[in-house]
């Protein structure tokens, strides 16, 4: 693994961690949606253990291509609840999960929410119906012995599966274990009364940042134990931040695979990322080449990533502040009424930046920081994402 550069001067390690200020820079709450609703038993302490999961059930897994003509519902009308299929050349029924027989009824036209509120001899009636009048034909079924036999995914025929371990995989060339190994780890955490981010935490169920359900896999780690400074706060202190990244795949199509990367300055208790800049992402869809994208595209992007040195990032962040670009009042109004802001929003964003620095914002950096905290203001996520858009083309376009 290569060796990454740490800019000098960083600041002296206060007790318990570094001293960090998150008023800046993005918040994204990816990470925290997924650690706010993972059950105890989708939450995994190291990669070993998340790989091994996901590991055994994809060797206990077989995929196939089958004519949809020839799939049999077989449903008991003692149980209204229990319904299986029979799939060509098999000598077993087998049961579909919630979400693959959400998928089952999406492909032949059917409202899953109906047909599961309806007794399964009817529900299977309707299936069967829709299974032998399929325009398409054929689908790619996804089967896992784990006591019997289930149907994890039905999906089309050129479905491009990526297993779940070959992301984890990939994740563990540069992690290690995830747990410290490594310059890459399970994040720490910030302490709100002291603005001290700490990276020693305890990895519990509490506070691990590696998940999988029977559906998906979603990994989030950061290199916190080298701050990276790029510039001075209003008060001379080092700008500190710390690299992360953050992936996700599911290998029943519940979702795209997808890895995004970035600097941040803190992740706090319930796991939202604070300070957020030079945020970047890949998604690759599950179609036919997907494999080939992922062997030759995201696993190599996240191998640079690990291996990179942090001079471009900061080099842009020293030339945006350096960039003066407004001096006046005029100034100030006259770059933001350009650049598609109201005359309301350039107000709000010039006061946010005079609350926080203490100073009129005059550099693309303070701009930047303006925008990015009028940005967390916002209730509806889209007009959050377009303003958090907005700035980081601004920034992208420092020369």
């Amino acid at each position: 693994m290569g060796v990454v550069e740490v800019l000098d001067p960083v600041a002296p390690r206060k007790a318990g961690g570094w001293k960090v200020d998150v008023s800046r820079g993005e918040r994204n709450g990816r990470v925290s949606s997924e650690w706010f609703n993972r059950p105890d038993d989708e939450r995994y302490l190291s990669l070993d253990d998340l790989w091994a999961n996901v590991k055994g059930r994809s060797d206990r897994s077989r995929s196939r291509v089958v004519q949809t003509a020839d799939i049999r519902i077989e449903a008991a009308r003692d149980n209204p609840e229990r319904l299986h299929l029979m799939l060509p050349k098999a000598h077993e029924p087998v049961a579909p999960t919630h979400w693959a027989f959400g998928q089952l009824a999406s492909i032949v036209g059917a409202p899953a929410s109906y047909l599961r509120q309806l007794p399964a001899p009817l529900a299977g009636i309707n299936l069967q119906y829709g299974l032998t009048n399929h325009r398409a034909e054929q689908v790619k079924t996804f089967e896992t012995e784990d006591g019997r036999t289930e149907l994890r995914a039905v999906t089309g025929p050129d479905y491009g599966r990526i297993h779940d371990h070959e992301l984890v995989e990939a994740v563990q060339r540069i992690a290690g274990n995830g747990t410290g190994d490594t310059r890459w780890k399970v994040p720490g955490v910030l302490d709100w009364s002291t603005g001290v981010y700490n990276p020693d935490v305890e990895i519990s169920r509490d506070t691990t940042t590696l998940y999988a359900s029977d559906r998906d896999v979603f990994l989030f780690l950061v290199d916190d134990h080298n701050p990276i400074e790029a510039g001075r706060l209003p008060d001379g202190s080092p700008d500190l931040y710390f690299r992360g990244f953050y992936c996700w795949n599911s290998e029943v199509g519940a979702k795209t695979l997808g890895m995004a990367s970035f600097y941040l300055r803190a992740v706090c208790q319930n796991r939202n990322l604070w300070g957020v800049e030079d945020f970047q992402e890949i998604t690759i869809r599950h179609s036919k080449y997907a494999a080939l994208r992922f062997a030759h595209e995201a696993a190599p992007a996240l191998t640079r990533f690990a291996n990179s040195s942090p001079q471009g990032f900061v080099n842009g962040i020293k030339a945006a502040r350096q960039q003066i670009v407004a001096r006046t009042d005029e100034d100030r109004d006259d770059f933001l009424r350009k650049r598609g802001f109201s005359k309301a929003e350039s107000g709000k964003i010039i006061e946010k930046v005079l609350m926080e620095e203490g100073r009129p914002p005059e550099s693309i950096f303070d701009f930047v920081q303006g925008i990015t905290r009028l940005a967390r203001d916002k209730t509806q996520q889209d007009a959050r994402l377009d303003l958090e858009g907005r700035a980081k083309k601004l920034l992208d376009r420092v020369g």
